[in-house]
């Protein structure tokens, strides 16, 4: 049987399709018993309302892109919580894209959003390049854009991040106030925002405690697991650090790994503190501390931005941006023994 229109249906109903049309809305601008009933009616044609094509003809796709540098990372996940939950509350959907941290998919990613595809973009940026001109063409289509946890020096608009600085500070000073003297910098890609702007929270509990700082103890390794343990291998054979500050949750696992393969006691030889999503953190007591981060918060902000750019553009080209505290969960440990 061929799907049945809207205009039929209304026929059927005895009211306008202006009326039936209401009824598949969530507002409240119609009889509840009479959009009942047309629900009811609907059910048992099986009706389904082109909803897509009703937000084309009014130039809104209801719709938000989220574009995350990969989905391998529980805090992506959780950040994705935090939109969804407050982009159904506004009655938007969306659409999920990763670009495996490569600007030139991110840039491919933009340009198919254009032409009314979505109304807004919630994006942690991918990290690379230097030239993200490619960004202008959702200015130039009136589409706005939030970043969250990680963003680009060189776009001017509204994002949420954590409290980097401040957090790698209190983290690195925990290491150094539990007797650690040679604390190394994990990271993926110090030149990603936050690589930077933790790494300078790093750089500045160094020097508050009289520590020099050692280009040797840094370590810009790779997001795969297998790369990024002999790195890691190789940073403790040759640098033989007391402590290691792991910028993502992946690093601290894989030096973990290592550890337990090359006989290496952790805390009391080698103490081990990073940012981290996971809710098991407290099991891993005393192996690892960690600074918690919101990353859901971050979503359900970054989205409530985002409603409000998309309601008023105007405001597009203003910069907004805000810092969410992270959790700061330090193992109760003694200092001989973290």
């Amino acid at each position: 049987m061929s799907q049945i229109t809207i205009i039929e249906l209304a026929e059927r109903l005895g009211l306008s399709k202006s009326t039936v049309s209401r009824a598949f809305r969530d507002g409240n601008d119609i009889n509840p018993n009479t959009k009942e009933r047309i629900l009811k009616m609907a059910d048992e044609l099986g009706f389904s309302p082109n909803m897509y094509a009703s937000n084309l003809r009014a130039n809104k796709s209801n719709t938000i892109a989220i574009i995350i540098p990969e989905f391998g990372n529980k805090f992506f996940s959780q950040a994705i919580k935090g939109i969804e939950l407050v982009a159904r509350s506004k009655n938007y959907h969306t659409l999920i894209y990763v670009t495996d941290h490569r600007v030139d998919k991110e840039a491919l990613i933009i340009r198919s959003l254009i032409n009314g595809r979505v109304d807004g973009v919630i994006m942690s940026a991918s990290g690379e390049g230097h030239d993200h001109s490619h960004l202008q063409v959702l200015k130039d289509n009136n589409i706005p854009i939030v970043f969250f946890d990680r963003t680009y020096d060189d776009v001017n608009t509204s994002y949420v991040t954590g409290n980097d600085f401040e957090a790698s500070f209190a983290a690195t000073s925990h290491l150094i106030e539990n007797d650690c003297k040679r604390i190394a910098y994990l990271v993926i890609n110090q030149n990603v925002s936050i690589g930077k702007v933790r790494l300078a929270g790093y750089r500045a509990a160094l020097k508050k405690y009289q520590i020099p700082f050692d280009k040797n103890l840094i370590l810009d390794t790779v997001n795969e697991s297998d790369g990024n343990m002999e790195d890691i291998k190789n940073l403790y054979r040759i640098q033989q650090p007391d402590g290691l500050f792991a910028s993502v949750e992946r690093l601290a696992i894989s030096a973990m790994r290592v550890a337990k393969n090359e006989g290496i006691r952790i805390p009391s030889e080698l103490k081990l503190i990073c940012f981290s999503c996971l809710d098991i953190a407290d099991l891993l007591e005393p192996a690892l501390s960690v600074v918690k981060q919101p990353a859901y918060e971050m979503g359900k902000m970054a989205t409530e931005y985002l409603c409000q750019l998309i309601a008023k553009p105007i405001i597009f080209s203003n910069q907004e941006v805000t810092y969410l505290e992270s959790s700061l969960i330090f193992q109760k440990s003694s200092k001989k023994n973290h």
